[in-house]
């Protein structure tokens, strides 16, 4: 199963990769990207780094049911995660956050697990929110990309698939007893031997979706998590100063909403492809040259992907853990 996932991951990856690089003359991306003034990446970092402060406020609210943790013993956790997922394939920051985790605080990779899912599933409302809030701007763009034709299909499907996860969490939060007597009769559809498996990690999960039976947490998350995605588009915002183009603020939501959309996809680490052939797409269809409007692009991946890579990075190694001897921890015990 993680062999198929790999594979495909790469397959996705270089397609969009195709996608991205298609018809591209690299010397006028060079050119591009050596002529922009790369001072305002300065301000990225601490732009970026805010987010992550308001990622880790967030997730400090899903934890509370758990455990209490401080906002500032949160924060370098949350940047290991995000270094993982940079780095490794199939999001594995994720696990890998966890298994920190569960090493400073002792707090079960499942219960974890489950409010780092509660935490993409709101993501993605937020991101849907954004492209619905921004149809005006899609209505403004032109026909040269087909990418850009399809997003009122994919958003549709997207906002059924991710506001039916939320309902599902929240009715799951709201109605715990109800949730568990479902999930010991789902255990017994299943061999013996997983039985006890099956509902140690439901039983789990359930505690970690405790914090969205609070009116006050969900409001705090879902009004950290679109200041984290302003905070974003902010940075995106900052790229854009530092080449000769011009985008409303608004279509840089659009943009934010259907990059961080695309990015669910399987992909490489650091979504190769996937976030930099929608990216392209999006600004050419802005009316803005190709090999200008893919300059932006990477140059935007780089600065999203760079900062946090290395503070993630250096939280770890403050830990001093082995990075595959704890990732393979964390992979047995989520599915022990």
């Amino acid at each position: 199963m993680k062999r198929w996932y790999f594979w495909v991951s790469l397959l996705v990856s270089a397609l969009f990769l195709y996608l991205a690089l298609r018809g591209l003359q690299f010397d006028q991306v060079f050119s591009a990207v050596k002529s922009a003034n790369m001072t305002w990446l300065l301000a990225v970092v601490p732009i970026y780094f805010t987010s992550v402060w308001f990622r880790s406020l967030r997730w400090n609210y899903l934890l509370r049911p758990i455990k209490h943790l401080k906002t500032n013993e949160v924060f370098p956790v949350v940047a290991i995660g995000y270094m993982g997922n940079n780095i490794f394939p199939a999001r594995a920051g994720e696990l890998l956050r966890s298994i920190v985790l569960k090493h400073r605080y002792d707090i079960s990779i499942s219960a974890s697990l489950a409010s780092i899912i509660v935490e993409r599933i709101i993501d993605g409302v937020v991101m849907l929110g954004f492209i619905f809030f921004n149809l005006t701007e899609l209505n403004k763009l032109t026909d040269s990309s087909g990418f850009v034709g399809s997003i009122r299909a994919l958003a549709l499907w997207g906002s059924v698939a991710f506001i039916g996860a939320l309902l599902f969490f929240l009715l799951a939060a709201k109605f715990p007893h109800k949730t568990e007597t479902f999930i010991r009769w789902v255990a017994k559809i299943f061999p013996q031997k997983w039985h006890e498996k099956i509902l140690n990690i439901g039983l789990r999960f359930i505690t970690g979706i405790e914090a969205l039976n609070s009116w006050k947490s969900l409001s705090i998350v879902l009004g950290t998590s679109v200041v984290i995605w302003l905070l974003e588009t902010s940075v995106y915002w900052v790229v854009m100063r530092a080449f000769p183009m011009q985008v409303s603020f608004f279509g840089l939501m659009l943009m934010n909403g259907i990059l961080n959309l695309s990015t669910t996809l399987p992909s490489a680490p650091g979504y190769i492809g996937t976030f930099d052939a929608p990216g392209i797409a999006l600004m050419s269809a802005y009316g803005i040259d190709k090999s200008l409007a893919a300059g932006y692009t990477l140059v935007l991946h780089a600065a999203l992907w760079l900062p946090v890579t290395l503070l993630g990075a250096y939280f770890f190694a403050r830990e001093g853990l082995n990075w595959s001897k704890e990732l393979e921890t964390a992979r047995a015990e989520k599915e022990g």
